[in-house]
């Protein structure tokens, strides 16, 4: 479905990735590992159109992607929950939903969409003519999704989305992720919590300072002695 092949992405003369390469197929969860600053985001962000990359190349469903403004990127079908979650904390949480749709035509599907939300987080339907600002860390990590989903994506990017959270509300965020990826979405995941990152991943990629070091499915590396060193706390 996703294929990144030498990517190079910089910021000035510093480059953050360099040259990496790496798939994801339909109906997987991938996830992308690594400290701060090991070009994580920066790579969801160049996938989703807000960075340009400074060469190689990302193919969608078969197209090239990079180069493609960031709206029509969410056309194409992916979209990104960022990391920070990045909502309008003013707004309701109806109105942040509504914003994932915004280029959508189909208003009766719109309303069907959100109706599957405020099923899927009770929370949200409760609460939804509230302002997002006054919901918990984990509730806004719900809505942040949500408004993703609401563009009806093949691909969904999850940046960080444990991040902040109690452990009850990142068990809550991964079994939402995987109950997606029962329903066929496509998850590509950046996560700083590597366990529960990989307890879910079909596959996983490691990166250090912009380079995949290794990758592997997300059981083998779970049980690799240089991810259990450097991510999990194993000696």
């Amino acid at each position: 479905m996703l294929e990144v092949k030498d990517l190079v992405v910089a910021y000035g003369r510093v480059k953050a990735v360099k040259g990496i390469s790496f798939t994801v197929e339909q109906g997987q969860v991938v996830t992308l590992l690594g400290t701060n600053g090991a070009g994580k985001s920066t790579t969801l962000r160049t996938i989703s159109g807000l960075i340009t990359p400074v060469s190689g190349e990302i193919w969608f469903e078969g197209k090239r992607l990079d180069g493609i403004p960031a709206h029509k990127v969410v056309e194409r079908g992916i979209a990104q929950s960022p990391e920070g979650r990045r909502l309008f904390r003013q707004m309701t949480v109806e109105e942040n939903l509504k914003l994932g749709a915004y280029s959508r035509k189909d208003s009766d599907g719109v309303k069907r969409d959100l109706g599957r939300i405020y099923e899927m987080f009770e929370v949200l339907g409760e609460r939804r003519h509230q302002p997002a600002g006054l919901f918990s860390g984990g509730e806004q990590q719900m809505l942040a999704i949500g408004r993703a989903l609401m563009s009806q994506p093949k691909l969904l990017m999850l940046d960080e989305p444990s991040m902040g959270l109690s452990p009850i509300m990142t068990m809550q965020v991964m079994t939402t992720i995987r109950d997606l990826q029962s329903q066929g979405v496509t998850i590509l995941l950046v996560e700083q919590n590597a366990q529960a990152a990989l307890s879910l991943a079909d596959r996983g990629y490691v990166l250090e300072v912009g380079q995949i070091m290794f990758s592997d499915t997300g059981r083998n590396l779970l049980g690799d002695d240089r991810v259990k060193r450097t991510y999990l706390g194993v000696d």
